[in-house]
């Protein structure tokens, strides 16, 4: 059994107050740790039968109650280790904590901020239930953290998110009174992590709570300010003290008289299958007062950003040239002349072509980005280099599945037990013998997995370095 500290047994059994529900609790810690994954709507429908067959014979699924894409598996399947990982058809996810964004209810066409998002799980489920339509702003301060989040976006091939990493501040600053929704997973003291991460047992203090508690209130007071007028806000974190949880939200409604708690859910990892969650969902007044106009707003950023976007008169910009280089090379590597891409307008960061999506009465766009440090400012389409178009990772795993609209031209597939499969993500050369020299999708029982070039009877790997597997 985990070695608990003394102080934290004495929080949890006033906590819990009855003695047979604290030994329950405390027995939990006995049991194994619960594994989930979350099914990407992008790639499978959870109604399709045959593709869920099939993910439940592979791992042994059985249905997170909560959670209608959410699934249990044993831990000894191994799914971060198959293919269809790699394809992006599911996020290993803790089942608790996909709780909030279900109760959050994100809907297509919404505006959504995750507010600390890293390492991907809440922003990949948004963005499922997003359904490509409306605009996600996935931000985490950490630089490491968010390059992991960058990932894990790329990977699950969501076409409408900006990753970001600024602090709550500086966000609203920028972004008063913006969003319908928003997704605040605060940090905290990591109570429901100790069957995990011995670490966080180590580092559990009465202090380290009281701190959590405090700085959570803190990003809180931040993020109301970027609610529009009757939206909503879930606030979750992965502990089970009050103080980080009930008496923050408190707190918060009585600074904030305009927020009604709308629901709060606790799953205790004695009663449910999961580590532990805890969830309030609020919501802003539709009369709640207009914050200012953005800082930046205030100043010549955008007028500046503005004229540095028009070229001389009579010449094209440089994203406009290099978007047209894309099309031209689409019109011959991808079915169709042009890749089906969302509402949004290109956006070229020194030779890396992005497309930033754009979304329904919402009036974020390209000049709203200097300023913030932006890691992905939406789907990253290819790099350009002195005329030449190397299509990007992202847009491989964009792709949808086999011969619909949009697919590549030519796909080399294999089914997943392949050796072949293992080979590319390893990086090696493949042999081929397709009609056209070129750029190639190889996939994974029709889902694409990334690029190859194909050059006489042998494709050249162009899977990413960094995502290899030794």
């Amino acid at each position: 059994m985990i070695e608990l500290p003394e102080a934290y047994i004495i929080q949890m059994k006033e906590q819990l107050g009855n003695d047979a529900e604290a030994d329950a609790f405390f027995h939990s810690y006995t049991m194994p740790r619960t594994q989930g994954l979350r099914v990407n709507p992008s790639k499978v429908n959870v109604a399709d039968d045959a593709a869920m067959n099939l993910l439940r014979g592979l791992f042994s699924l059985e249905q997170v109650p909560w959670c209608g894409t959410g699934f249990y598996y044993e831990e000894e399947t191994r799914p971060g280790r198959h293919p269809y990982h790699a394809a992006g058809l599911y996020y290993i996810q803790e089942p608790s904590a996909m709780s909030a964004v279900e109760l959050l209810d994100p809907q297509p066409g919404d505006i959504v901020l995750d507010l600390a998002a890293a390492p991907g799980g809440k922003s990949t489920q948004i963005a499922g239930k997003l359904g490509g339509e409306g605009l996600l702003i996935s931000n985490e301060i950490h630089g490491v953290r968010a390059k992991a989040l960058s990932e894990n976006i790329e990977r699950m091939g969501v076409r409408n998110a900006v990753v970001v990493s600024a602090s709550p501040q500086q966000l609203a600053a920028r972004f008063p009174r913006f969003f319908d929704k928003m997704m605040v997973d605060a940090p905290c003291s990591g109570e429901g992590m100790f069957r995990k991460d011995p670490d966080a047992v180590a580092e559990w203090s009465p202090a380290h709570v009281e701190m959590c508690a405090a700085r959570q209130l803190d990003i809180l007071e931040s993020a109301i300010a970027m609610l529009k007028p009757g939206g909503r806000i879930a606030y979750s974190t992965c502990t089970f003290n009050e103080l980080e949880n009930e008496r923050t939200v408190e707190q918060l409604t009585r600074r904030f008289p305009e927020l009604t708690l709308e629901r709060t859910e606790r799953i205790w990892p004695h009663r449910q299958r999961g580590e532990g969650h805890f969830v309030a969902v609020l919501r802003l007044s539709a009369d709640a007062a207009q914050e200012a106009e953005p800082a930046y707003r205030q100043g010549q950023e955008r007028t500046e950003a503005v004229r540095r976007s028009k070229g001389k008169r009579g010449t094209r910009r440089p994203e406009e040239e290099a978007m047209e280089q894309f099309r031209r090379w689409a019109a011959d590597s991808l079915n169709g002349e042009r890749f089906p891409l969302p509402p949004g307008e290109t956006v070229l960061f020194g030779e890396q072509l992005y497309w930033l999506p754009s979304a329904d009465n919402c009036p974020f766009d390209s000049t709203w980005l200097p300023g913030l440090k932006i890691l992905r400012p939406g789907l990253h389409l290819a790099e350009i280099r002195k005329g030449r178009v190397e299509p990007s990772h992202a847009l491989a795993l964009a792709i949808p599945r086999g011969d619909q609209a949009g697919a590549a031209r030519q796909t080399i597939n294999f089914k997943a037990d392949d050796e072949q499969v293992l080979r590319y993500l390893k990086g090696e050369t493949l042999p081929a013998a397709l009609p056209y020299q070129g750029w190639v999708v190889v996939a994974v029982d029709d889902y694409p997995l990334g690029w190859g070039k194909q050059s006489d009877g042998q494709v050249k790997n162009h899977y990413p370095k960094g995502l290899r597997k030794s």
